[in-house]
């Protein structure tokens, strides 16, 4: 079993490395498809995480910004995006992803009549195994989104991070996201 999931996980790295390659692959071409190509962007977000590509989430934001629960900027960029996450969120050595696979649903876009911005909500679940942890799922929330088009492009224009539960975020991230621990009492 160890070595049919190790085969897996390879394949799977393989295939994320060579779609990863595609130019532009978290800036897809705009088409008339404005509600598939913002649900593109929301996927991609949770494929680049996944993949412990953080510079790919940066590219995501290169004109947006990251907010906390309140609205209050964290990073503006893709610069200030990519160190973010290379701040806070931990990529194993072995893969260099941090372990995690991240379920976005429930999207609702709603575009502007001029098909310039866009507004979207939905949900995320964020599940994670290692070598020391079953699979789990770590923290669950909501995402606040508005979109803009820039050079032709849907694009992040803002992500508001709402958690609602959380787990054990211990594998997870570099710093204490406010939420129990596992060794906290309840």
């Amino acid at each position: 079993m160890t070595i049919a999931r190790a085969d897996s996980v390879r394949s799977a790295q393989t295939h994320d490395s060579e779609a990863r390659s595609t130019s532009n692959r978290y800036c897809p071409a705009m088409t008339t498809d404005h509600r598939g190509e913002i649900e593109n962007l929301l996927h991609l977000y949770a494929e680049a995480i996944d993949a412990g590509d953080f510079a790919g989430v940066g590219e995501l934001f290169a004109h947006g910004r990251i907010c906390g629960p309140d609205g209050s900027p964290i990073a503006t960029g893709a610069s200030a995006v990519t160190k973010l996450y290379e701040s806070t969120t931990r990529r194993y050595d072995d893969d260099g992803t941090p372990k995690t696979h991240h379920v976005i649903t429930n999207p609702i876009i709603e575009i502007a009549d001029d098909a310039t911005t866009a507004t979207g909500r939905s949900r995320f679940t964020v599940l994670q195994a290692t070598d020391e942890v079953p699979l789990q799922v770590i923290i669950t929330g909501g995402y606040r989104d508005r979109f803009a088009v820039v050079d032709g492009r849907w694009t992040f224009a803002e992500r508001v991070m709402v958690p609602t539960l959380f787990g054990d975020l211990s594998r997870h991230l570099l710093i204490d996201a406010g939420g129990p621990s596992r060794d906290a009492p309840s």
